[in-house]
């Protein structure tokens, strides 16, 4: 087949396009304007005379560099820059004054200039997959700025200029090499979601028990062998990540949290302390779901038959061979996860559960199973080993 025979790639655009786009936002005074996946290294002049713009996507092309004249795009409010080759930002960023969104995932910063406390309009600072290894004093300076997301750098170590970001309600921590926190969150009371996944950490402050309007904690992938029992005083969050850490105890205020809904314990060594899940749990009325998994737990409390607001509750890859009586009594529950345990026969309990949909059993010893009641036709059981 020849050149002038191959398909062409919808995914791939048109060389002209480019000049196309930009001739279509100057004939229809278009505010917005896309030039995203060109591949392109330089920005061309004909660009320069669209200072009307208020929204500008140039992600996902081969930019390390923008011309001094788009710092006259005074009406921009918007520009994705993601998926490029910056190393640092561009000059002409700091003369945007209308500037509310900045994207800039996917470059290769290495560092922030001094500057950037400039853009003190901006509300949402992307800043995802770099290399930003540290980050300047001024960031403090962005008063308004409602999202901050600095996921998958290299960061040891958050600034304690961050403290002052009082307008913050969303701030992405995960996938750096944090081992600690700043000695306080000062006024950060304004955070609704706070993302730590994926770091170093081996304690929590106990101010995190201060940052009271928490709906969304995420503490998997860490170090911790202890919680704080402050923690009991984040009464609005309503999920916590808690996965692959170390615990083997919870404090037990954790009982406190009521509006939670999910609760991700899975990966910790829950089991190797007797009572590490605390009577107190019983008031996470709101709860829906319980991941216990990989804990090498041997036992249940009976308290857990208290949650009955479950929906799922996923107890894979522990050491059980029975479970309490009580949780028979969680009639919202639909799915079960009991696989990779140590049963040899199926808890009674079990049959108590009307709502169940979904059974795993696989990875036990359990050889038969006792005939159900007519009316569970939607139930499904699991099993890997049959």
């Amino acid at each position: 087949m020849s050149a002038y025979d191959e398909p062409f790639d919808d995914d791939e655009p048109a060389e002209g396009e480019w000049d196309e786009r930009i001739e279509e936002a100057v004939l229809s005074d278009s505010d917005e304007l896309d030039l995203s996946g060109y591949g392109h290294d330089t920005l061309p002049d004909s660009l320069a005379d669209l200072t009307h713009l208020t929204e500008l996507d140039l992600s996902d092309n081969n930019l390390a560099a923008l011309p001094e004249w788009l710092g006259n795009f005074t009406f921009l409010t918007a520009l994705h820059l993601s998926g490029n080759v910056f190393t640092t930002l561009p000059e002409p960023l700091r003369h945007l004054p209308a500037l509310t969104e900045l994207h800039l995932s996917g470059n290769h910063l290495t560092a922030l200039p001094e500057w950037t406390g400039e853009l003190t309009s901006l509300t949402h600072f992307d800043l995802r997959n770099n290399a930003l290894g540290e980050l300047p004093a001024s960031l403090g300076r962005l008063s308004s700025l409602g999202t901050l997301d600095l996921s998958s750098n290299g960061l040891t170590a958050p600034p304690e200029s961050l403290g002052d970001l009082t307008a913050l309600t969303e701030l992405h921590l995960s996938g750096n090499h944090l081992t600690g926190l700043p000695a306080s969150p000062s006024g950060l009371g304004a955070l609704t979601h706070l993302d730590l996944d994926h770091n170093r950490l081996t304690r929590l402050p106990e101010w995190i028990g201060r940052l009271t309007g928490l709906t969304t904690l995420l503490l998997g992938s860490n170090h911790l062998t202890a919680l704080p029992e402050s923690l009991g005083n984040l009464r609005a969050l309503t999920w916590l990540n808690l996965d692959s850490n170390d615990l083997t105890a919870l404090p037990a205020p954790l009982g406190g949290l009521t509006a939670l809904t999910g609760l991700n314990l899975g990966g910790n060594r829950l089991g190797a302390r007797p009572g590490s899940l605390p009577d107190s749990l019983r008031g996470l009325t709101a709860l829906t779901h319980l991941d216990l998994n990989g804990n090498g737990l041997t036992t249940l409390p009976e308290t857990l038959g208290e949650l009955t607001a479950l929906t799922g509750l996923v107890l894979r890859g522990n050491r059980l061979t029975t479970l309490p009586a009580s949780l028979g009594r969680l009639k919202a529950l639909t799915g079960l996860h009991l696989d990779h345990n140590a049963f040899t026969e199926l808890p009674a309990c079990v049959r108590d559960l009307t709502a169940l949909t979904r059974l795993y059993l696989g990875g036990n010893d359990i050889d038969a199973l006792p005939a159900w009641p007519a009316d569970r036709e939607t139930l499904v059981v699991f099993r890997d080993d049959v």
